[in-house]
This record gives C-alpha cells, sequence and structure tokens, in this order.
C-alpha cells in the first residue's frame, strides 16, 4: 500500500499494520511510528463506517491480541501518543503542527484497538497488555516503570480539559499563529481566516472528539456483562489517583461541550488533506513521511447521508453528553462515593456567590442561562432528557433555578411533545419525561404559573385545533392522551401512576380549564367507569361458571378490579381536590360534571368511593337544582353564568375536608439496575463513530430488528 492507496480492502496487507501487529517489538524512538501516523482522513462518522473498518482490520487486530503480550507494541504506541501530546503542551510557542496532528492519529488508532481488545478479554488481561516492559534500549518517555492505563487516561481528560476549540479570532496574538499565517501566505493565496481557521479549528476539534470517545471506549467493558459492573480497574483509576483532582474541570468541560453545541467542521477542511497541486497547509512539512497507513483515507463522502445529518448536529456535543451520563452512572466505591455524580449534583449558578461546602471538594459554577437554553433545545434526544432528570432530581440550585424562570414554557412544551408521541418514543424516553413533569408538579409555584401562560395554536397537537390554551391545561391534556394510551395499549401500571400522581399534585391549582381540558378529565372517568364494569361483569360470570367445578382455576379478576378502583379512587381525588379548592376558578369543570352526572351514580353507594362521592354528589345536586330553578332549554354561554354565580354561593362549609394530594418522586432502590443499561443502549444505539458487533452485547437485549 502506497501513498495513493486508500481501499479499505486493502488495509489487512498494509505493512504498517501488519508490522504493528507483528512478531517483532518495535520501541517507541522507531521512525515507524511517523510512518504510521503521517495519513490524514475524515473520521468515520456513523456506525456503518465503523462496522466496515472493524471488519477489515479485525484479522489485523487478533493477530494483535496474539502477539502484544510478548511484543509490547500497543505500549509502545501509547507512549508515542504520550510523547505528542506532552510535546504539545510543552510547545506553546509551536510553529508546527504536527504533534496535535499525530496525536490525534494514534488515539484514532488506540481508540480502534481498545475496543476490540475490551470486547474480547477480561480487564486483568487488558492490564497486561500495558505492562510489558522493553528489556534493554533508551525510553524517551522515561526510565521509570509507568502504569500506562492510568497515564493514558490522565492524558485524555487533559486533552478533553485543556484543549481549546480554536479560532483565528482568539489567537492573532499567539506567535505560533502569527507565523503560521505568514506561512501559509507565502504559499497560497485567499483569505487566511477562511482557510486556515477553519483547518486549526478542525484538528483541534477532531482531537477532542477522539479524547471523548477514547474515554467511553475505556468504560465499555460494562457492555460485555449481564451483571451491573460495580468494581472495576478503569473506574478506580478515574475515580482515584492523579484524576481525581480533574473531576469538576471534566465534568464541567463536558457540559459546556453540550451547553456550546460547536458544529462539526465542513466536510473536506482537513488542515492535512492532500491537495492537488502536490501538498496542503502542513502536508508538506510532513511530505517525508507521508508515505504511511493512509495519504488519503475517506469513509462515507462529502455527499453521503451520514455527513449531511452531522453538518446540522454537533457530534462533540453528543459525545461529551454520552460520556457525561456514563461517568454520573458509575457505581459508588465502598470508601468513596461517586465523584462525577458529586460534582453534578453540587454545580451553581456563576452568578451565585455563596461559598461552597467544604464537604464536596468537586463543586464548581457554570452558566444556568447557557445551561437551561441547550436543555430545551435539545429535548428530542433520550440523552439530554436523562440529563435534564438527574439535573432536576439531584440538584437543587438546578431545580430552584428552573421553577423561578419566567419562560418554563420553553422547557416544558419539548417534554409534553414527547409524551404526545408516546407511540413514536421508547419507553425509557417516555419514563424521563413524565418523572421530568411529576418532580416540576411537586411544586406549587409551577401549578400556578403554568396555568398563567397562554399559548397559541399548538400545532403538534391533531386531536383538537387548539389556538389558545393555558400550558397548565394542556399538560392536562397530554397526561390524560397517554394514561387513555396506556389503558388500551401497553398497560404499564407504572406509567398510570406518575400520570395520575402529576396530575394530582396540580389538582389544587387547577385554574381557568379549557373546557376541551375539562371534557377530557371526565371522559378519562368515563372510560375507567366502562372498563370497571366489563371487569366487574366478567369476574361475576367466572365465579358462577366456577361454582360447579373444584378444580378450574379461577382468572385474576380480583386483581385486576383492585387496579382499575384504585384508578378510578385517584381519579376521584383529583376532581374532589380541584372542586374543594378552586371550584370558582374552574366553571368548565363543573359544567363537564353536570353533563356526564350520570357516570357517578354507580359509584355513590360503593363502599371504595362513598366518602369522596360525597363532597362531588353535593356539588351536583347543588348545581343541578340553581339549572332546574332557571328554566329549561340554556344556552352553553347562560350555563356557564349559572355556574359561575352559583360557585360564589356554595356553601364551602358544607365540603368535606381531605389531606392535601401531593405526591414526591422517589427513585427506587438500586437505582443503577434501571439507569446503566439504559445509558449504555443510548451509547451504543447514538454514539458518534462507534460500533460494537451487537452479538458480543451483553448488558441489555437487543432489538430483533
Amino acid at each position: 500500500m502506497g501513498a495513493n492507496s486508500s481501499s479499505i480492502s486493502e488495509l489487512p496487507e498494509n505493512e504498517y499494520l501488519q508490522k504493528l501487529s507483528g512478531s517483532e517489538p518495535i520501541s517507541e524512538n522507531d521512525p515507524f511510528w511517523n510512518q504510521l501516523l503521517s495519513f490524514s482522513f475524515t473520521t468515520p462518522t456513523n456506525s456503518a463506517d465503523l462496522k466496515l473498518l472493524e471488519e477489515a482490520t479485525i484479522s489485523v487486530c487478533k493477530s494483535l491480541v496474539e502477539k502484544n503480550p510478548r511484543t509490547g507494541n500497543l505500549g509502545s504506541l501509547i507512549k508515542v501518543f504520550l510523547s505528542r501530546t506532552k510535546e504539545l503542551k510543552i510547545s506553546a510557542e509551536c510553529q508546527n503542527h504536527l504533534f496535535i496532528w499525530q496525536a490525534h492519529n494514534a488515539l484514532f488508532i488506540i481508540c480502534c484497538l481498545l475496543k476490540v481488545f475490551i470486547s474480547r478479554m477480561s480487564e486483568e488481561e487488558l492490564q497486561l497488555h500495558f505492562t510489558y516492559e522493553e528489556k534493554a534500549g533508551p525510553s524517551s518517555y522515561g526510565a521509570e516503570c509507568e502504569d500506562l492505563i492510568e497515564e493514558l487516561l490522565y492524558c485524555l481528560i487533559q486533552l478533553i480539559v485543556e484543549i481549546p476549540l480554536l479560532y483565528p479570532c482568539q489567537h492573532t496574538d499567539s506567535n505560533w499563529w502569527k507565523w503560521l499565517c505568514s506561512w501559509y501566505r507565502g504559499r497560497y493565496s485567499g483569505g487566511v481566516t477562511s482557510a486556515l481557521g477553519y483547518a486549526v479549528r478542525d484538528i483541534t476539534y477532531s482531537i477532542s472528539l477522539e479524547a471523548v470517545t477514547t474515554l467511553i471506549v475505556f468504560l465499555s467493558c460494562q457492555l460485555f456483562h449481564k451483571e451491573i459492573v460495580r468494581e472495576s480497574i478503569i473506574h478506580r483509576y478515574l475515580m482515584h489517583g492523579r484524576c481525581l483532582p480533574y473531576t469538576s474541570r471534566l465534568v464541567k468541560t463536558l457540559l459546556y461541550n453540550f451547553i456550546r453545541q460547536e458544529r462539526s467542521p465542513p466536510p473536506g477542511t482537513h488542515v492535512f488533506q492532500q491537495q492537488t497541486d502536490g501538498g496542503g497547509l502542513l502536508y508538506g512539512i510532513a511530505s517525508g513521511v507521508a508515505t504511511g497507513l493512509w495519504t488519503v483515507f475517506t469513509l462515507g463522502g462529502v455527499g453521503s447521508k451520514a455527513s449531511a445529518q452531522l453538518e446540522q448536529c454537533s457530534p462533540l456535543a453528543s459525545q461529551s453528553l454520552l460520556l457525561l451520563l456514563v461517568l454520573a452512572n458509575l457505581t459508588d466505591t465502598p470508601d468513596t462515593p461517586n465523584p462525577y455524580r458529586q460534582a453534578i449534583i453540587s454545580f451553581k449558578n456563576t452568578q451565585d456567590n455563596t461559598a461552597f461546602s467544604s464537604s464536596n471538594p468537586h463543586a464548581f459554577q457554570i452558566n444556568f442561562n447557557s445551561l437551561y437554553t441547550a436543555l430545551c433545545d435539545q429535548q428530542k434526544s433520550d440523552q439530554a432528557t436523562l440529563l435534564l432528570y438527574m439535573l432536576l432530581h439531584q440538584n437543587s440550585n438546578v431545580r430552584t433555578y428552573v421553577l423561578a424562570r419566567t419562560d418554563i414554557e420553553n422547557l416544558v412544551l419539548p417534554i409534553l411533545e414527547i409524551l404526545y408521541h408516546v407511540e413514536e418514543r421508547n419507553s425509557h424516553h417516555v419514563y424521563m419525561a413524565l418523572i421530568i413533569l411529576l418532580i416540576l408538579t411537586e411544586d406549587d409555584g409551577f401549578n400556578r404559573s403554568i396555568h398563567e401562560v397562554i399559548l397559541k395554536n399548538i400545532t403538534w397537537y391533531a386531536e383538537r385545533v387548539l389556538t389558545e390554551i393555558s400550558l397548565g391545561s394542556l399538560l392536562i391534556l397530554v397526561v390524560i392522551r397517554t394514561i387513555q394510551y396506556n389503558m388500551t395499549r401497553t398497560r404499564d401500571k407504572y406509567l398510570h401512576t406518575n400520570c395520575l400522581a402529576a396530575l394530582a399534585n396540580m389538582s389544587a391549582q387547577f385554574r381557568s380549564l379549557h373546557q376541551y381540558a375539562a371534557q377530557r378529565i371526565i371522559s378519562l372517568f368515563s372510560l375507567l367507569s366502562k372498563k370497571h364494569n366489563k371487569v366487574l361483569e366478567q369476574a361475576t360470570q367466572s365465579l358462577r361458571g366456577s361454582l360447579g367445578s373444584n378444580d378450574s382455576p379461577l382468572p385474576d379478576y380480583a386483581q385486576d378490579l383492585n387496579v382499575i378502583e384504585e384508578v378510578i379512587r385517584m381519579m376521584l381525588e383529583i376532581i374532589n381536590s380541584c372542586l374543594t379548592n378552586s371550584l370558582h376558578h374552574n366553571p368548565n369543570l363543573v359544567y363537564a360534571l353536570l353533563y356526564k352526572r350520570d357516570l357517578f351514580e354507580q359509584f355513590r353507594t360503593h363502599p371504595s368511593f362513598q366518602d369522596i362521592m360525597q363532597n362531588i354528589d353535593l356539588v351536583i345536586s347543588f348545581f343541578s337544582s340553581r339549572l332546574e330553578q332557571a328554566g329549561a332549554e340554556l344556552s352553553v354561554e347562560r350555563v356557564l353564568e349559572i355556574i359561575k354565580q352559583g360557585a360564589v354561593a356554595l356553601p364551602k362549609d358544607r365540603l368535606r375536608k381531605f389531606p392535601e394530594l401531593k405526591f414526591k418522586y422517589v427513585e427506587e432502590e438500586q437505582p443503577e439496575e434501571f439507569f446503566i443499561p439504559y445509558v449504555w443502549s443510548l451509547v451504543y444505539n447514538s454514539a458518534v463513530a462507534l460500533y460494537w458487533n451487537p452479538r458480543d452485547i451483553q448488558l441489555f437485549t437487543m432489538d430483533s430488528g
């Protein structure tokens, strides 16, 4: 394979890859590494591209797995990478961008190899591949025996937190930038900012993305275990030792990567791609060693679907968020709580001047306004919704800030849209969205304010044209629709419980309910009533049929009936809570109640509902009497007017007081049993430029499709 070769099919026969995976040890000082690492490529951007690459190089990887314990070539490659990054950090006035180019290429190869190694061996075996020591010969990396795994992890974290995404406007005062501009002008015509600026940003963006990706790969051993990994060599390095002091900086950087949503550099702007005139920027500097692995290696094309999609998103932001979620869900060790989770639950707003607690050394500050905007904009993705859930549930500073926002609709509307399109979403995404609403409705201020926000023309709500409706009424409509969908499709008791809990939390603050929202509340009760009667009839018939047979097992209708009656009881309590606390604010609910008054007859004497029906029955009787006194053939407007007048005259002391309906979300015991498989399923399905063979995955069940 020469300088002009770029076919994936040729990679297994490539002389440099063969030497890397061969039987001969290669010192980190060998000129071979300059040849191996002097290639330019468009980084693979989707799992299809990565699958092609992995299938093409699997024989090379297998050979390296077999021979590396004797050659130590993986360790040499890692030491070369570490030396390149070390030189890069020391050379602040660097007049040559070769170090970061080769560091990126080395890291790309390391990441590909690590992914294969980790999927095929235990952590103990992996550690053996990092502990090879060359018996003789000088080492540019240091004579002392270093733990390469910890050193590599430490270096990756430093790259993420210390390598900025460079722009010309930010670096025009640096000497190396002035030299680079001068050098570029001497060789090419055209604007330095447009060509060179994109080029430098491109390579720094790429190495930042590659560092984040490699950290995810390091932690991916969880994918290949059915049980939750609670003790891990990688976890120990990340939560102790040299990496620990970087905890808050890493979390902060990953959050800001998510917030900024920096676009992927346009395809074709890579700083080291070969140009038609015989050499591009800095490519000529390395031309003496550019006969290595690839000269121009492109997976996917400028016009490919994957590239077009990436132009509309931020791979670095997406990958950073996935890494943040993985780190936040590492299990605690017996002596140390997860420091990344501690950082996430304690960071504060940049405008908060209160002192940090000495009990948490990982706290930091971040711009809450920017974070809020990003969270509002990104809720279409599971991982952004999961981040929002974590912050609202665990970080009291974020929760207080969000609840104080005067534009809360910007956050709530995307959550409602997730629930509205429930049939298009996976169940975990729906759960997270619903729990977010439940957490928000725990606050009375939120429950009042959402009825003051008036929305115009909700285009995604298809059942009915909503030209004007309050955010509170829309929330009620969507939650009720979710309950009805669940009753007819999934029949998930957990979903029912959380939907009803959110409605119950809001019920005392219902204000000016839209007529359609009021109708849907009563319609849901009607649906439950019909279902109750059907199950009751089935239970009665089953009981009669079983009287003559002692051996026939009885269907468990009693359990079904009990569940339905619990839901009916909750709906009656929600209606009662609204009537006793804010009847005069909700004439449309009283109207709907009177219109469907016959629904409630059967529950008046039922022992499970008799107490709660007293208030509802009183309200129905009181307003029915006033309507009868007003005469027949009343218009809707006249009925509503009578209801409004009656709401003032109704003696409130006749309504029985019940305990306030308040439900608080509490995570179940061992939440990691849910969240860790969920997070890794997001990584598996959403990570940029990462592919794992589905047959190797043990943590969760793969979709058959």
